[in-house]
């Protein structure tokens, strides 16, 4: 547990969070409609949905089937094509009540950062565009300008999210028993523990009940 610094910080969650959607779903689609995915991934998106929801997603295993349909594309050339996406179907999905809180937390001075299982290429243009410097998040392996179709370190998703906040907060001097964070999902749990300030936003079913019985100030953004 990252203790002691000087610094207090306020980590936000991508989907359903910051966004009132998952932007997963939307990034399917888009795929779709560009012709780089089959529909079976639609299918099978809405389910990985569910699964994430009721917090029993096997994260590594969807994973390694995301980043498969990555294998040998070029980098930049797709982190353009994200941002332009992102600006067209995500922004308009930033609630007030998250532009609202970001600023308030800005104004208080405490460090902003995105924290989310999300890809750089979504979670970039959200963070650029309110404003947030850092971003951790889940990174994929680039070898020549290409993606390789691997994972690069630990999947922000779960326990790891804890893992990518201590080492951010230690490079940082900040203590995350005096930060907050603030998320939708019983995945997230750990990380919830971890910091000073929970922060329950749009739950799915099975954190609502946690947060209930813990206390910790629930909140709709949408």
């Amino acid at each position: 547990m990252a203790e002691g610094g000087s610094n207090r910080a306020a980590f936000f969650d991508l989907d359903r969070t910051l966004v009132r959607v998952n932007t997963a779903r939307l990034y399917v689609r888009w795929r779709v409609r560009e012709n780089l995915l089959p529909w079976t991934d639609v299918i099978r998106s809405t389910w990985w949905g569910l699964q994430y929801k009721f917090g029993v997603l096997d994260m590594s295993a969807v994973t390694e089937r995301a980043l498969s349909t990555l294998e040998g594309l070029e980098e930049e050339p797709f982190r353009g094509e994200c941002a332009e996406w992102a600006e067209r179907e995500v922004f308009p999905h930033v609630t007030e009540h998250a532009r609202a809180e970001v600023e308030r937390r800005r104004d208080e001075g405490l460090e902003l950062a995105l924290l989310t299982t999300s890809s750089l290429y979504v979670a970039e243009p959200v963070a650029r565009m309110l404003g947030v410097e850092h971003v951790l998040c889940t990174r994929v392996e680039v070898e020549s300008g290409r993606f390789t179709g691997a994972l690069a370190g630990t999947p922000c998703y779960g326990a790891g999210k804890v893992d990518h906040a201590r080492d951010w907060a230690s490079d940082r001097d900040v203590d995350l028993r005096k930060s907050v964070f603030y998320t939708d999902s019983v995945s997230d749990l750990p990380m919830l523990e971890e910091v000073g300030e929970p922060r329950v936003i749009n739950p799915d079913p099975r954190l609502l009940r946690l947060a209930r019985e813990r206390g910790w100030p629930v909140e709709s953004w949408v």
